[in-house]
């Protein structure tokens, strides 16, 4: 059933108030398009999505190129927005309130095995819009990055949590000794032991999610968790996984998290981060920063032991810390 005329104006304005705040936080277009894909009015079709974008007045020309590349991109493939749509709504973001962390971890599992059936390029970065292209140019701008940090190195051992379909041990295969990628995902897995599978510095493994047991103590010269911990948060597994990769870090040693959380509040990140940095002697060095153009992913660096980076944010006091991570994401 049509919804009554002011129904559709509430939809209306909730659509057009969730991209004034894209347009406020200055992600890209794929991620504004990512997010209308997740926005609880699932009623509205692509083709109206793109007029309630063009009938927002923008705050200055970037604004206004950006709000009319939204509706280029939702109108151009409206058939990627239903599938974006339907990847999306395949992992719920959310718990019941009788729901076990283990239990959580499991359905999430079973979800991500039916995103990946979906769109295997869409369930591990939405922003994609499904586009091996697009994901593939975002995991170069994330490689750059790490390498950027001196994250990589051929002599290092690198653990990925959360590897999905493998996109890192691809594009890094040769930046590093040897590197694990777990998922929780057999689908996943899967479509990464295939495009892997010419790669012998390369191990895959589909894993329990509730710690990091099958690893001994001091094997890995550096842990990647990209778009992994906002799901271990859900889960309630957050601080049992700092302990386990402060367990099998060496040192010196390095931890890259890009995405803690998706609350959608920095100081919550950002203070959740700090203390379970302190909690397990690490040092926090990149603090929720947003350095990528194509992808609007938060990112923490962090160091264990020795390890000498490019910046060490850990020497500023806790609100001059907040205060310059706040002015570093402005800039970028």
């Amino acid at each position: 059933m049509s919804a009554t005329w002011p129904e559709s104006a509430q939809r209306r304005r909730a659509i057009k108030l969730a991209v004034e705040d894209c347009m406020a936080d200055g992600v890209c277009a794929e991620a504004v398009v990512a997010r209308l894909a997740l926005h609880p009015q699932t009623g509205i079709r692509a083709g109206e999505l793109a007029e309630i974008v063009l009938d927002i007045v923008p705050s200055d020309w970037r604004d206004g190129e950006r709000l009319q590349e939204v509706a280029g991109l939702l109108r151009r493939k409206p058939g990627s927005f239903a599938t974006l749509r339907a990847t999306g709504a395949a992992v719920r973001h959310a718990r019941d309130d009788n729901e076990t962390d283990a239990a959580v971890v499991m359905r999430l599992a079973s979800s991500f095995d039916a995103a990946a059936a979906i769109s295997g390029t869409a369930s591990v970065q939405l922003a994609s819009l499904g586009d091996e292209d697009r994901l593939s140019a975002t995991t170069d701008e994330i490689v750059a990055w790490l390498e950027e940090q001196n994250f990589t190195g051929t002599s290092r051992n690198i653990l990925d949590i959360g590897c999905g379909i493998g996109r890192f041990e691809h594009a890094l295969s040769k930046s590093f000794n040897r590197m694990v990628g777990i998922d929780i995902s057999s689908r996943m897995i899967s479509i990464a032991s295939e495009r892997c599978v010419a790669l012998r510095n390369v191990e895959l493994r589909q894993t329990s999610g509730l710690d990091l047991a099958e690893f001994d103590d001091s094997s890995f010269d550096c842990v990647l968790a990209v778009d992994s911990f906002p799901y271990l948060v859900l889960a309630g597994m957050a601080e049992r996984h700092f302990d386990e990769i402060a367990r099998v870090l060496k040192r010196p040693g390095w931890l890259a998290v890009l995405n803690y959380s998706y609350r959608g509040s920095f100081f919550l990140d950002s203070a959740d981060v700090s203390r379970l940095a302190e909690a397990h002697q690490l040092r926090v060095v990149i603090n929720g920063e947003k350095p990528f153009r194509s992808w609007d992913g938060d990112a923490f660096l962090l160091t264990r032991g020795g390890g000498t980076l490019l910046r060490d944010a850990s020497s500023d006091t806790e609100p001059e810390a907040l205060k310059n991570a706040l002015i570093r994401r402005r800039k970028s």
